[in-house]
């Protein structure tokens, strides 16, 4: 998944220098929302995909300066949850460990149009996009022991932490969508973006039960959600987590358009 990252980081940014030397050049600037959900991958979802997604809403910018790219800021936020209970996997839901947390994103990214694109002009209506950036979030895991009460992790320091990991975090997003025109003001999309993160601990999981004669957790409290390990018995310094691989969380869904024009537009030439 690194490889993608940074080959698709490539290919945005190439082709964005190849798009500056191509025609009809224009300045468009558009606001939108966008609609759909979020959900993670990590140690208590290794693989599955669109798992556990919750409701996320987000607001952006877009300025487009040619047919072929455009930029984009904007703030996303959503929840992500993970529950060991749900697993296919029986270590996991031994382990009987959960999480949620909600993820307020600000980001700003570039994006490609594989085929032109323009709102408001019919022959330049529909298109595949490609898009990769960098992203400021901030997230805050919680848990739960079955009544109904979530707490905060982190101050508890489930796997005997002595210095707390930072809520808010670098990553970068990257990902593909469709766009099409639905009239002369506006266009919808739909896309899917993965966030790679530089951080473990976006559900509290990433290494070893800790020692509670040496790096105890924060209060009884801490130690009952250290080790929820359905097997019962001491699990000091065996593996709790991944501590090899980075969190992801992810975006998915909607986005609605809207052109905003500050001062007419001048005719170019013929088919602009």
């Amino acid at each position: 998944m690194k490889k993608a990252v940074f080959i698709l980081l490539f290919l945005v940014l190439g082709m964005s220098l190849f798009a500056q030397r191509s025609r009809r050049n224009f300045r468009q600037h558009e606001i939108g929302i966008f609609l759909g959900g979020s959900y993670y991958t990590g140690d208590l979802n290794p693989k599955r995909h669109f798992f556990l997604m919750k409701p996320a809403v987000g607001l952006f910018y877009r300025f487009t300066p040619n047919y072929r790219y455009a930029f984009r800021a904007g703030f996303n936020t959503g929840t992500i949850m993970g529950d060991d209970s749900q697993s296919e996997d029986s270590d996991q839901r031994r382990r009987n460990l959960n999480f949620k947390s909600r993820i307020n994103e600000f980001y700003a990214q570039a994006e490609f149009n594989f085929l032109e694109y323009r709102i408001s002009n019919d022959k330049y209506k529909f298109s595949i996009f490609l898009f990769a950036g960098i992203d400021v979030f901030n997230f805050n895991p919680q848990g739960n022991l079955g009544g109904g009460q979530w707490e905060n992790l982190r101050p508890l320091r489930t796997e005997g932490q002595t210095k707390k990991y930072k809520l808010w975090q670098v990553g970068v997003p990257f990902g593909i969508g469709v766009k099409v025109n639905v009239s002369k003001w506006i266009g919808l999309g739909l896309e899917w973006g993965p966030r790679k993160t530089f951080t473990d601990y976006l559900d509290d999981v990433s290494k070893t039960y800790p020692n509670p004669n040496i790096n105890p957790p924060n209060g009884a409290l801490g130690l009952a959600f250290s080790n929820r390990s359905l097997d019962g018995g001491d699990l000091t310094n065996s593996q709790r987590g991944n501590p090899r691989t980075k969190d992801w969380f992810y975006f998915f869904g909607l986005t609605l358009n809207i052109k905003i024009q500050f001062k007419p537009e001048p005719c170019y030439q013929s088919g602009m």
